[in-house]
């Protein structure tokens, strides 16, 4: 079980150490990712005559939004809802142009029994087409590049002041099909992470610490190296149209965001575009398991990887570990 009132301490004495909380370490409610089942869309359009907007924006499929979110520190339920809106310059809705989702209440996200759900569907229907065709046309390229719009998350304490609300956007996407070769991009995914310490190594089973019955065990202060073992089709190839009305076709790189409720890593972010020389990038990182002078007990640590690719697509994972001697 999650010890809070350990990690309460632990933060405690970070505290004393340094200026800044480490922003790899979740101490407090934070919304850690936003994923779609339909990360983008792509709308075949005849180019002659030009297409009514009425029947491309009608190819939309349905999508649903979620969420991640850990709240570490307290032990509490949590109220959230999801509204649709234009995606803005600083990414967040704009006062008046939300359009409500979905709502309510969850139990908290560490401890419930069950994992909660945090999603909203988003249908094609009249609120979706009225934000795409406000977009269309202050859209200089006339849609060429896709169309964005966006989904915010709300969230906070139940009993709480909701000034101290948490928000987040979801940015999604429909394209043309151009050039043909054009296809909508699927959410990458990892097949399992690989582990390996001085004297332990194995494979992190993927759970939250409540539902783990023998998490993975550390020793105070070890390291341990986790490694992303990627789905053979994780990295796909896709094609984008240039200004010269020709195509290029590139292969995804994928990004991995490391956070932890205690301890820290050597590597907040790993993964990225090969360096100048060509050589791929480092994609593990190193945890480092809090000392034993500041544990009263064994300590489950959440561990959350969000997995990203360059195209709106994003996979999360949870593993826990558990710091005893």
């Amino acid at each position: 079980m999650v010890n809070r009132a350990l990690i309460a301490g632990l933060v405690a004495a970070a505290a004393g150490c340094t200026t800044f909380e480490d922003p790899d370490i979740v101490v407090d409610l934070r919304v850690l990712a936003m994923a779609s089942s339909l990360p983008n869309q792509v709308l075949d359009i005849d180019l002659t005559p030009p297409a009514f907007p009425g029947v491309v924006f009608g190819q939309i499929k349905p999508a649903v939004v979620c969420a991640l979110v850990a709240d570490p520190g307290l032990d509490r339920r949590l109220v959230w809802s999801m509204s649709l809106c234009p995606l803005s310059d600083d990414e967040r809705c704009e006062a008046g142009t939300e359009f409500p989702l979905a709502g309510g209440v969850i139990d908290d996200p560490e401890t419930s029994a069950k994992a909660p759900e945090l999603c909203a569907g988003v249908f094609p229907e009249r609120n979706l087409f009225s934000i795409l065709s406000d977009a269309l046309q202050d859209d200089d390229l006339h849609g060429l590049g896709g169309l964005y719009y966006a989904v915010q998350l709300r969230i906070g304490g139940e009993d709480s002041d909701r000034a101290l609300d948490q928000y987040a956007v979801k940015t999604l996407q429909v394209a043309p099909r151009i050039p043909a070769e054009v296809r909508a991009n699927a959410n990458p995914s990892l097949v399992r992470l690989s582990a390996r310490g001085e004297q332990t190594s194995g494979t992190l089973g993927f759970g939250r610490c409540v539902e783990s019955t023998s998490p993975f065990r550390l020793a105070p202060d070890a390291r341990l190296q986790i490694t992303p073992i990627e789905d053979a089709n994780a990295r796909e190839t896709y094609v984008v149209p240039t200004l010269d009305g020709n195509s290029k076709t590139f292969t995804e790189t994928l990004t991995y965001q490391w956070m932890a409720s205690a301890g820290g890593f050597s590597d907040g972010s790993t993964g990225g575009p090969h360096d100048i020389l060509g050589n791929k990038a480092n994609l593990s990182t190193e945890y480092h398991a809090p000392s034993a002078a500041d544990l009263t007990g064994p300590l489950d640590v959440s561990i959350w990887l969000v997995q990203r690719d360059e195209r709106l697509g994003v996979h999360w994972y949870e593993t826990c570990l558990r710091i005893a001697p």
